[in-house]
């Protein structure tokens, strides 16, 4: 329901376990382990560039190198590693270790969604949403984050809410927003904690109430994210549970501190009328101007 999503972030893998208390014991470890990845070992090929990436694991006269990184990835990646594919996808998507290039970051992850990686077919996704290195297409997107969820990934649970929400690549369809959100959301994954709360403000997809709303805001605000702040802080102002002032400005608070242009705005409101919050011009004026300075026409208008 929201944009500004982080297009791609690291597919974590598994990170090699090394008692970093014995440097000889180190030092024998990634030796074995260097050696077996230098007789085309892929597995160990991976655990060399996680280490690199990493640092753990290095011995003394090694250093944390993203260049060498990418190296074994690539080793390991040619050799049909799924973890070693999706890493090496990252790092091109990043411009880590390797030269930028989305569309070889698309080809490498990919190759790891099609393993079955979730964290690749998720990521995959989102390269098909914003068109990053393929074509922009949603019914593809939808195709991956399917399979990605179908594996339980709350990520992409979400993100086919946001598909049946905005009706990208699909029917829009506020059940089935309603369905992916709730799965996702009972995973815990804050963003569709917040977007399910809306839906049941609004009564889409769902019948309109708002202690449901309050509920899952409140999951998702205590987990700190700054929408459902503002929006909690909205029902506490206006309507849909117990009035209390009070509790506003806390909520819009909290938002407003996360750079959120509407909660800003919000509080600034509550300090010029005294609602809430002892009667503050200064700090009105404070507020307006942080929220202006997002470009919050409002607040411009307010000053």
């Amino acid at each position: 329901m929201r944009t500004g999503v982080k297009i791609l972030t690291p597919i974590i893998g598994l990170l090699l376990s090394v008692c970093l208390t014995h440097p000889a014991a180190a030092q024998d470890d990634f030796q074995g382990l260097l050696h077996n990845a230098e007789q085309g070992d892929a597995v160990a090929q991976y655990k060399i560039g996680m280490d690199f990436e990493t640092g753990k694991g290095l011995p003394r006269g090694y250093k944390k190198n993203d260049e060498q990184a990418a190296i074994w990835y690539a080793k390991a990646a040619e050799q049909g590693n799924a973890l070693a594919q999706g890493e090496l996808g990252v790092f091109y998507y990043l411009g880590k270790g390797v030269q930028q290039d989305y569309k070889q970051a698309a080809v490498w992850i990919k190759k790891a969604a099609e393993q079955g990686n979730a964290q690749a077919q998720y990521a995959l996704g989102l390269h098909y949403v914003y068109g990053r290195g393929v074509a922009q297409d949603y019914k593809q997107a939808k195709i991956w984050w399917e399979k990605a969820a179908e594996q339980g990934n709350a990520k992409a649970q979400a993100a086919l809410g946001d598909l049946y929400y905005n009706g990208q690549g699909v029917t829009q369809d506020y059940k089935q927003a309603v369905e992916w959100y709730t799965k996702s959301a009972a995973q815990g994954d804050a963003i569709a904690q917040a977007d399910l709360g809306a839906l049941y403000h609004k009564g889409k997809g769902v019948t309109r109430d708002d202690k449901q709303a309050v509920e899952w805001y409140i999951k998702a605000a205590t987990q700190g994210d700054a929408d459902a702040q503002d929006r909690l802080g909205g029902l506490y102002e206006e309507h849909g549970i117990q009035r209390d002032l009070k509790q506003a400005a806390v909520w819009f608070e909290k938002a407003a501190e996360q750079g959120n242009a509407k909660a800003q705005l919000n509080l600034a409101v509550l300090y010029a009328e005294g609602h809430g919050v002892q009667q503050d011009y200064k700090l009105a004026k404070i507020w307006f101007e942080k929220a202006a300075e997002q470009g919050n026409a409002l607040a411009q208008f307010c000053l």
